[in-house]
């Protein structure tokens, strides 16, 4: 009887709050307006839809660009119009949305809500942002990598050679997955460059730990806040949440993994990586930067840095591959600048224009992060002329401000040449070539933008220069898109490819 007493309590408790709470709140506010919900549950259903950005677009045209949803407890406003994301995100409302949403997933994989990515707004997270502005990430410290990224390309550009010669020979088409390669490329550069070690390719020596590490990635992912009720419908973890276990079980393997590579890097002071140069301050200021804010910070580079890099290099090529006439036009101007006698470097990529326009044009189309990590309201503030409450969270659907048609002529159509004359800049400017958002906004900004962008550009242009491209059977690749807070191709792409003559010179100082 006790047992039945209880399961009622914490059942009709949480809706008589939510009832009472989402209520008195609209007489008091003028919130902007939503679809009915579900009792308790509200629109937490929708969690469990394929592609969420297109669902909410669909809302836009019943609701306008701003819009309600209550996920359990929690009320979440969804913006989807640029003049709204530059008042929210502009002046004071900015600092006001700069806190993150709590979460389980992020009390215990991102060491309880203090890594950079999921602080909230406060000293702490700025004197993160600050060591990861001016002491990792800064123009100095990433020129010192310069080789790192120059030799995980051409290892890259190597393996796909080697992959694909016929008896020696480096003269004919044959097909390729691009996912494994990129997805090598992208964890190798990020992971040396943060530890001074390789995890991925052949010549990797302990290739077990690399398997583990890549699925930790993949299991924080998709075990992240936007895919379980129970960060949304608290009363649930009383019933026995399997989802709590499971996060506190990857979390517990993540730590043990930047602890073991934190240690290894204790052995050898003298290499030259980011955590070698963390553990410098750490001598001189050992109580701040203690090993979980070291470990930390190892994550905020690692984990989101590595998988949306490598994803945005494949919607790149997929949109090379169906459209050829845009494919010819990159080598042209590769041909023209840099010829067949060198491989691109990461400098030429400012004599580039029309790279650079195919690179904002995918960007525009096909953003790793259709919808934008939410940010949560510290107090209250308005909108559109509507009020948004504090501890709302506030969504951006920047898939559907990418394909706005007051925007954008033509929204649908890829089309590098409406970038003519422009560049992205990745200020956080909510001005930024338009609308793109392709790294976030404000303060939040991702701190790695730059080396993200350098990196895709780079690695497109390396691979049209080195090698022609073909679709399988002459078929268009698939561009349906997955599910999940990264936004990647539901389908492996694959291509045909062949080595051009620049790809023989890399072969033979490889075998010489």
């Amino acid at each position: 009887m006790f047992q039945f007493y209880f399961l009622l309590m914490i059942v009709i408790f949480p809706l008589l709050y939510l009832a009472y709470n989402f209520s008195s709140k609209r007489q008091r506010y003028n919130i902007p307006p939503g679809p009915p919900g579900l009792p308790v549950v509200g629109h937490l259903y929708l969690i469990t839809k394929p592609l969420l950005h297109r669902f909410f677009h669909g809302y836009t045209k019943k609701y306008g660009p701003i819009f309600t949803l209550r996920f359990g407890y929690r009320r979440v406003v969804v913006i989807s119009s640029y003049p709204l994301v530059k008042e929210c995100f502009s002046g004071s409302n900015d600092i006001i949305l700069s806190n993150r949403p709590l979460s389980m997933t992020n009390k215990y994989i991102a060491y309880n809500h203090t890594t950079i990515g999921t602080s909230p707004y406060n000293e702490h997270w700025r004197n993160l942002r600050r060591i990861s502005s001016v002491e990792i990430l800064s123009s100095h410290r990433l020129a010192s990598f310069l080789d790192i990224r120059r030799d995980e390309l051409r290892r890259m550009l190597k393996r796909l050679a080697r992959d694909h010669t016929t008896n020696g020979k480096l003269d004919s088409f044959k097909k390729v997955e691009l996912e494994p390669p990129l997805s090598d490329l992208a964890l190798n550069n990020i992971v040396r460059m943060v530890t001074g070690k390789r995890y991925y390719g052949d010549d990797v020596q302990d290739k077990e730990e690399a398997e583990i590490f890549k699925n930790l990635i993949i299991d924080i992912f998709e075990n992240s806040a936007a895919n379980n009720p129970s960060n949304y419908l608290p009363f649930l973890r009383f019933l026995g949440s399997k989802y709590e276990k499971q996060v506190k079980r990857i979390g517990k393997s993540v730590d043990k993994t930047l602890q073991r590579l934190l240690d290894e890097c204790r052995k050898d002071r003298e290499g030259n990586s980011m955590i070698n140069h963390l553990m410098s301050l750490q001598d001189q200021d050992p109580e701040y930067y203690n090993d979980v804010t070291i470990k930390g910070l190892m994550m905020a580079m690692i984990i989101p840095g590595s998988d949306t890099t490598s994803v945005t290099i494949g919607w790149v090529m997929a949109n090379l591959l169906n459209h050829r006439n845009v494919l010819n036009k990159a080598r042209a101007e590769i041909d023209e600048k840099i010829g067949q006698d060198r491989v691109i470097d990461e400098e030429d990529i400012s004599d580039l224009p029309y790279l650079q326009n195919i690179v904002s044009e995918t960007f525009r189309l096909n953003p790793v992060s259709p919808v934008l990590l939410g940010r949560e309201a510290s107090k209250d503030i308005k909108a559109g002329g509507y009020d948004i409450p504090g501890g709302t969270t506030v969504l951006v659907n920047a898939w559907a401000i990418h394909r706005d048609p007051e925007l954008w002529h033509n929204p649908e159509e890829f089309y590098p040449e409406r970038f003519n004359g422009n560049k992205i800049k990745i200020d956080g400017s909510v001005d930024s070539v338009q609308t793109l958002m392709p790294f976030g906004n404000g303060r939040r900004l991702c701190p790695g933008a730059g080396l993200g962008l350098k990196t895709v550009m780079w690695t497109v242009g390396a691979m049209v220069q080195c090698f022609d491209w073909e679709t399988v059977n002459g078929e268009k690749v698939d561009m349906e898109e997955s599910r999940g807070i990264v936004m990647r191709n539901l389908k492996p792409i694959r291509a045909m490819i062949r080595p051009r003559p620049i790809i023989s010179k890399l072969v033979v100082e490889a075998t010489s």
